[in-house]
């Protein structure tokens, strides 16, 4: 490797004594400074999570040397591991509808270098947001979906995902259900984001719906895709108190406004690989 070089290791394997030492003292041994380290041992899954951040030195081997030597502690201790380039930005495409909240939020961030992505694309099944993305200088892909048509704009997006050689993929309030298939291929590299009423308001008029039954808390959910909707590993979570003055348009605009702040942690701890999937839970190194 080149000297001074930023790396994040990552590890989920069955919890046992010595796996700390052994990761430490692999490091050292290669001349690599750890500058970040985060751990936890799950009791009930009895499941061992690890992130790792390290600067490489002068006397560090080559990262594919490196892996290789690192490999044969992993085939000890039964680890699913990865070693991530810390400087590298991660690449996303971002999918959304006609509401347009989350995406400006994201587009800002990364503008801004706030967030340290590269976001390759936006696609959405309407046209009205294209003019967001082209001001920000992001190709936007219009894939119009029907019922009939839904496989085949599927696909489509999984041909972006493979072409443009997106590492995640955000649904910034895409309101299209992705199909069992998508979801399996883009399992624990997709995030959506949600306001924290479903289950409790499905379907239409959430915020209508909450303000009839007087909701006390507003709130929104972070979480990664999979088939059964809504139901994917929570990744973070927020709330803010309302009260009896807040109508349907107050609880929404609250609303929005917890979403982007939800679904940007979400994004961010990802790309900085902060999140390990434990089961149906997640691991989150804040």
């Amino acid at each position: 490797m080149a000297d001074d070089q930023l790396y994040i290791l990552t590890i989920a394997c069955p919890d046992r004594t010595g796996i700390v030492a052994a990761v430490a003292g692999f490091l050292a041994d290669h001349n690599a400074f750890i500058t970040e380290s985060s751990h936890f041992g799950d009791a009930r899954t009895l499941r061992f999570f690890m992130r790792t951040v390290f600067r490489t030195g002068t006397a560090t081997p080559p990262l594919d040397r490196f892996a290789q030597r690192f490999s044969r502690i992993a085939e000890r201790f039964h680890m699913v591991w990865g070693l991530h380039d810390a400087v590298r930005p991660e690449r996303l495409l971002v999918l959304v509808s006609k509401l347009d909240h989350c995406l400006n939020d994201l587009l800002y961030r990364y503008r801004t270098a706030d967030l340290h992505v590269d976001i390759a694309a936006v696609v959405s099944n309407h046209p009205d947001l294209e003019p967001l993305a082209q001001w920000h200088g992001i190709p936007f892909h219009h894939l119009p979906v029907t019922a009939e048509t839904r496989l085949e704009q599927e696909a489509k997006i999984l041909d972006l995902v493979r072409e443009l050689e997106i590492d995640l993929v955000v649904l910034a309030r895409y309101m299209q259900i992705l199909q069992p298939g998508t979801c399996d291929r883009l399992r624990g590299r997709c995030i959506n984001i949600h306001h924290s009423f479903l289950p409790g308001f499905k379907g239409k008029r959430p915020y209508h719906q909450a303000h009839d039954l007087g909701v006390k808390l507003i709130g929104a959910t972070a979480h990664y895709v999979v088939a059964d909707l809504d139901a994917g590993p929570i990744i973070e979570q927020a709330v803010e108190r309302v009260d009896h003055s807040f109508g349907p348009g107050d609880l929404a605009r609250v609303g929005r406004d917890i979403e982007t702040v939800v679904l940007a942690r979400a994004v961010r701890w990802h790309i900085q690989h902060r999140v390990l999937l434990n089961d149906g839970k997640t691991v989150v190194f804040r």
